[in-house]
């Protein structure tokens, strides 16, 4: 397979560049569900693929000015080693469990639909500090939240390879007075760090698939680049919920829940049902120019 991982390259680079959310955590179920990978494998190639693919965002909000520095280097001193420990952790399982590849499957299903519901209640939380365009300045109390996230979440994207970009947004908001672009900015940057420690420790371990990388990166970082500069009109809520949704039924699917299949099968059609209701009933209510009359 090669054009295939392109495509699926190409159409979560598009979901990223459009919505800058966090389609690159559908990789891995992707690369399990359709394409057949071992979780250890899948989990180990969409990190490294990750790493490269995020960098170009974080070079550009960087240059942007939407990055906190300080937070994203506090978080990292948490979630850089802990990552690693994740990591080690997912090798452990490879080489000393016969049935290593379904204790993994399990741990990145659980982790998908924690993830999962971590979308859905960024879509329906509310801000629990109120954002400021002030200059943020770091005290301890700030400090050792960052640290302590970073080393919690750092582990399960090491073992995983999800939450990069869900769980320490999550709490990013719940927790500092930052602004959306500053959040997404320093999340970003952050994950980007995250992930090639994480994808180097994956390297060295043997769980990267360098083949599907590459074509994967073939679709993935012209998809960011074309189509960052779209905005999808569909409403933030909307966006979270339908991509909640997809996380926790891949999650149920990898946990092998009874009758999974026919669970994922009925949620898409659901879900795509629900979204073809709101294209349809947002066409209709949608504000229509009045034909102007020409005066004899």
């Amino acid at each position: 397979m090669t054009w295939q991982f392109t495509l699926t390259g190409l159409l979560l680079g598009g979901i990223v560049g459009m919505t800058g959310m966090g389609g690159g955590s559908l990789m891995t179920p992707i690369l399990v569900i359709i394409f057949g990978f071992q979780p250890t494998y899948a989990v180990g190639t969409d990190i490294f693929h990750g790493a490269i693919f995020k960098s170009f965002g974080a070079v550009r909000h960087r240059q942007l000015g939407t990055v906190h520095l300080r937070l994203a280097t506090w978080m990292f001193l948490g979630s850089g080693p802990m990552s690693l420990l994740g990591v080690a952790a997912a090798t452990a399982i490879k080489h000393h469990y016969a049935n290593a590849q379904t204790v993994e499957g399990y741990a990145v299903g659980a982790a998908l639909v924690a993830g999962g519901i971590g979308f859905l209640a960024k879509a329906f939380v509310k801000r629990g500090i109120q954002p400021s365009d002030a200059p943020f300045v770091l005290q301890r109390r700030d400090k050792i939240i960052a640290v302590a996230i970073g080393a919690v979440f750092g582990f399960v994207v090491g073992l995983t390879s999800v939450g990069s970009g869900t769980f320490f947004g999550l709490v990013m908001v719940l927790v500092y007075p930052l602004t959306m672009p500053k959040i997404v900015g320093t999340d970003i940057f952050h994950a980007a760090a995250l992930l090639w420690v994480a994808g180097i420790g994956h390297v060295i371990s043997g769980n990267v698939d360098f083949h599907a990388t590459a074509w994967l990166l073939l679709g993935s970082i012209p998809g960011i680049l074309l189509t960052s500069r779209f905005t999808l009109k569909l409403p933030d809520i909307a966006l979270r919920i339908a991509l909640g949704t997809i996380l926790v039924l891949s999650g149920v699917k990898l946990l092998n829940v009874p009758e999974s299949t026919w669970i994922l099968v009925v949620g898409l059609c659901a879900l795509g049902a629900g979204l073809a209701a709101y294209g349809v009933r947002a066409w209709l209510t949608a504000p229509r120019a009045r034909p102007t009359v020409e005066r004899a």
